[in-house]
């Protein structure tokens, strides 16, 4: 429950976490792409960890891994459109890790979408730089922006699978903080219980006495 409570937090430092992990993506994403064109060639292969880890400047045209080339106005659409709901949704966050998804999902879509509204050949149609090569895990090219995105993707599905929701908590501890508290029909209509005995009889009630009862003895 601490840990919980402490995953939980207000408005004001939600946004500050999303425009936090925000701007490290972006700020990460345009620096390497930087010293990448500055320093490598178009198609050249720089081994870091053999042939588990490779630098390779290439210019995407098409989406996240290279993927969909020839389709880059649509992408800058698509990408001006999830900003544009980050920014409008993002008030409803009251979550650190739900933040963290915006965040990164934000940080990423900008990184893209400055590489398609500033760099070649022109104005909404220029190429993502692309230069991390796994050859042993994905065929793609891809780059931090795009790293940022499958990540808050992953803890997206993640939070979801879990059931925690935007404020935080999950699903199974809102319903058990409900209590069941169906009033107990009938119980509170009922009137007294009356205790008047059947066999008793109120003095002068004008009934004639039956035999053998005290009173039918005194009379």
């Amino acid at each position: 429950m601490a840990a919980e409570r402490a995953a939980k937090v207000g408005t004001a430092t939600a946004l500050l976490i999303v425009v936090a992990a925000a701007l490290v993506v972006y700020g990460l994403d345009q620096l390497s792409k930087y010293l990448v064109v500055m320093n490598l060639t178009e198609g050249e292969t720089v081994p870091v960890l053999g042939t588990l880890l490779e630098w390779q400047l290439v210019r995407n045209p098409g989406a996240a891994f290279s993927l969909a080339s020839g389709m880059t106005w649509i992408f800058t659409i698509l990408a001006a459109g999830v900003i544009t709901f980050i920014v409008w949704f993002a008030r409803r966050i009251r979550s650190i890790a739900w933040a963290l998804v915006f965040g990164l999902l934000l940080g990423g879509v900008l990184g893209n979408l400055t590489d398609r509204l500033l760099r070649e050949p022109s104005f909404g149609l220029g190429h993502v730089i692309d230069f991390i090569s796994t050859p042993w895990l994905i065929p793609a090219i891809y780059n931090v922006a795009d790293i940022a995105i499958v990540s808050s993707m992953a803890l997206f599905m993640l939070l979801t699978i879990r059931g925690v929701g935007l404020d935080g908590t999950r699903e199974s501890k809102r319903a058990d903080a409900t209590p069941d508290a169906a009033p107990d029909a009938g119980v509170d209509s009922l009137g007294p219980t009356s205790t008047e005995g059947t066999d008793a009889d109120t003095p002068g009630d004008g009934r004639t006495p039956l035999a053998g009862t005290p009173r039918a003895a005194e009379s």
